[in-house]
């Protein structure tokens, strides 16, 4: 084996155990969002008991079989990606810009890259969580027909919210480090040597904010997939009707539950196992968290 991609084989490892965590974690919190976003639902703590009440715990957990399986391929693919892009921009030396004195255009350039392998593997698993999700009866059946003809619905906003939703990630991480070394953020979140935050606070915050920076576009993509809004109107009408309505932020409390709960311990196990793989094969890491 090519002992130069040890490291991007550890990184892909890593980030499916982040996606198999987040998924097992944080599924029945993702469901009432997506009810309330696809399905105008009024409020989470509603779809919560009606959910749970018809269905059960099984019922929250819906959708769950595609996203376990892409879920893991997803995480691998924005964090491989990233580190793997990063990696090339100093191999090549390219030019490296700091805008602003704190914006490091290698860590900008990788979430791009980052977001767009997320979105390459979300875009037909996506589609099957949410049709799963919003459907009326959990029995209820989706056709080979209709995921044949609808499975690529909304895919353009979902390129677009992954784009924003990883790289302002890997940018928020990056500023905390920065904070971190600083002073400027409480001792207790940070690591010992105030290098960054702590894997929990990392993945919790950090995630959590690039969330509410692409919120609107989740809402639009959940919309655009569920199948049940008009599939001719482009996402840029639903985008203003959503403004127009008030419903730019629909499922946002649910979301950022789940984000903080779910994001935060998958970092905590992507670090665990990314540094245990690290020692094993002695290597360096390479990845941009």
């Amino acid at each position: 084996m090519d002992a130069s991609l040890i490291p991007f084989g550890i990184t892909f490892l890593s980030g499916a155990s982040y996606g198999l965590t987040t998924v097992l974690i944080g599924q029945p919190f993702d469901t009432v969002k997506t009810r309330m976003q696809g399905m105008s639902s009024s409020s989470a703590t509603k779809v919560l008991f009606e959910l749970y009440g018809k269905e059960g715990i099984k019922g929250l957990y819906r959708g769950g079989l595609p996203l376990l399986i892409g879920g893991s391929v997803m995480r691998s693919a924005q964090f491989g990606v990233s580190a793997k892009t990063k990696e090339l921009l100093e191999a090549n030396k390219v030019p490296r810009y700091n805008f602003f004195n704190t914006l490091d255009s290698y860590v900008l350039l990788a979430g791009i890259a980052g977001g767009l392998g997320r979105a390459m593997v979300e875009i037909p698993t996506d589609f099957l969580k949410i049709r799963r999700q919003v459907a009326r009866d959990l029995k209820e059946h989706i056709s080979f027909h209709v995921i044949r003809r609808n499975f690529l619905d909304g895919s353009l906003v979902t390129f677009s919210r992954n784009t924003i939703l990883f790289t302002s990630f890997i940018i928020y991480i990056d500023l905390s480090k920065q904070m971190c070394s600083a002073g400027l953020v409480p001792s207790f979140l940070c690591t010992s040597d105030s290098s960054g935050l702590t894997p929990f606070a990392k993945g919790a915050i950090c995630a959590n904010l690039a969330w509410i920076t692409c919120w609107p576009f989740d809402v639009v993509k959940t919309q655009r997939q569920s199948g049940i809004y008009d599939t001719n109107t482009g996402s840029w009408n639903l985008l203003k009707e959503n403004i127009k309505a008030g419903n730019m932020f629909r499922g946002l409390l649910p979301g950022l539950i789940r984000s903080s709960i779910a994001n935060g311990t998958s970092m905590v196990v992507y670090e665990t196992v990314h540094s245990y793989l690290s020692n094993y094969f002695k290597v360096q890491r390479k990845d941009v968290l």
